[in-house]
């Protein structure tokens, strides 16, 4: 099984930006929730933090939720929490 990177989603925002707090990855889109746009926005901007290819980030679950898990190849959750942290 693999692991997932958890995230927290707020579509809808002003700018995009992904932050962790208190070991918690926050990811602000300004793609709408609609016919999947927030979800892709959220797999490019978070594979461009991560520094991979979008087609390495895939949501696994929350698809129509705020809370997302994604699962993100080749790298670990803890390797994708040191590098979101920087």
């Amino acid at each position: 099984m693999t692991e997932l990177l958890h995230i927290r989603v707020q579509p809808r925002s002003s700018q995009n930006k992904v932050t962790v707090s208190d070991g918690v990855v926050k990811v602000w889109v300004t793609a709408a929730p609609t016919d999947g746009q927030a979800n892709e926005a959220v797999c490019k901007l978070v594979a461009k933090a991560l520094g991979i290819p979008t087609s390495s980030v895939q949501v696994a679950k929350g698809h129509k939720s705020r809370d997302k898990a994604l699962d993100i190849h080749p790298l670990s959750v803890s390797e994708a929490m040191q590098i979101l942290a920087k």
